[in-house]
């Protein structure tokens, strides 16, 4: 008999926004270097700690979806979705802190 999880459908889900995120933060810091913004250096390793965030969180969720014990597959899943809710505020400061330098 196969039993569906609850955690495999969220993980799922935390793995491909965490990776799109991912890229957002790639673009982010891309574009500063790009730009040559050197008084932005602070966002710039926000952006950094965030994407390592993101990426953490990607490898616990590919965890939980690939793991075959419920108790693990579970564990792997709340510390994604933790690592994932922090990554979404850093991206809010993020976002906030560029939109505070181009108003300046």
């Amino acid at each position: 008999m196969y039993l569906c999880s609850m955690a495999n459908n969220t993980s799922q889900h935390i793995l491909g926004t965490a990776s799109n995120l991912l890229g957002f933060c790639l673009f982010v810091i891309t574009s500063l270097h790009i730009a040559n913004q050197s008084e932005s250096h602070y966002i710039d390793e926000l952006t950094s700690v965030v994407a390592v965030i993101l990426t953490i969180s990607c490898l616990f969720s590919f965890s939980a979806i690939r793991s075959n014990d419920q108790r693990r597959e579970n564990l792997y899943e709340s510390v994604a979705d933790y690592l994932f809710v922090i990554s979404l505020v850093g991206i809010l400061v993020i976002i906030l802190l560029i939109t505070l330098n181009f108003i300046e």
